[in-house]
C-alpha cells in the first residue's frame, strides 16, 4: 500500500469517526451509483458494512438490479455525505467491484438479526411484487422452513467490495468556496494527490 493510499484511508477513518461523534443519523449510509453496459445510471442508498485497504463492502442480492448491473459493468461510485461534520463533508469513492469470498459473507450474514436473514431468503429483490401479502407469505414460509435452526446465507446473497482507485474529500466552506482533495491510483498501485477547484 502506497503512502498516499494509506493517507487517504486514514483520512476516511478520521472523518468516519467524526461523523459518529457529530451524531450523524447513520454514518454508514452511502449512495451507490451503478450503470448498465450502455450507460444507463442508477443510484440508491446502501450501508457500508466493512472497509479496509482492500476496499469498501456492502451486501445485496446478486440477482437484484444493482447486482445485475455490477456483474455486467463492474465499476461503481460511492458517496458519503455528513452535513454535521465540520462545515459539511462529502467523500466520493470510485473503483472496480468484486464479490467478496464466501467465508467473509457467511460470517457477516451470521451477525444479522434473524428477521433480516429471513428477509434475504423471502425477497426476490427488484422483481415485481403483486401484493405485500405475497411477500409476507414468503417470509412466513421461510420462517417455518428454518424454525428451530440457524438461517444459512442464501446462495445469491453476497457482499461486494469497491476497490477505490479514486477518493475525493470535499470539505464545505462559506460562499461555496469548498476545499477538495483527490487521490487517484493507477493499475500498478501508484497514487497521486491533487487539489481541485471548488
Amino acid at each position: 500500500m502506497t503512502d498516499l493510499y494509506a493517507e487517504a484511508l486514514a483520512t476516511f477513518d478520521t472523518l468516519f469517526d467524526e461523523a459518529r461523534d457529530a451524531g450523524e443519523p447513520d454514518r454508514t449510509a452511502m449512495t451507490l451509483a451503478t450503470a448498465t453496459p450502455d450507460g444507463r445510471p442508477s443510484a440508491r442508498t446502501v450501508l457500508l458494512k466493512a472497509h479496509d485497504a482492500r476496499g469498501f463492502v456492502f451486501y445485496t442480492h446478486l440477482d437484484g438490479r444493482k447486482g445485475r448491473e455490477l456483474k455486467s459493468n463492474p465499476r461503481a461510485a460511492l458517496l458519503f455525505h455528513w452535513p454535521r461534520v465540520r462545515q459539511g463533508v462529502q467523500v466520493r469513492i470510485e473503483g472496480p467491484v468484486a464479490i467478496i469470498d464466501e467465508a467473509e459473507a457467511d460470517a457477516y450474514f451470521a451477525t444479522r438479526p434473524r428477521g433480516s436473514q429471513l428477509g434475504a431468503w423471502a425477497s426476490l429483490q427488484s422483481e415485481t411484487l403483486d401484493t405485500r401479502e405475497d411477500f409476507e407469505r414468503r417470509l412466513a414460509e421461510y420462517a417455518q422452513q428454518f424454525d428451530g435452526r440457524e438461517v444459512p446465507r442464501p446462495p445469491r446473497w453476497n457482499g461486494l467490495r469497491v476497490r477505490a482507485d479514486r477518493i475525493e474529500f470535499w470539505y464545505g466552506a462559506d460562499y461555496r468556496l469548498h476545499e477538495r482533495w483527490l487521490y487517484e491510483c493507477d493499475h500498478a498501485g501508484d497514487c497521486s494527490k491533487r487539489m481541485l477547484y471548488p
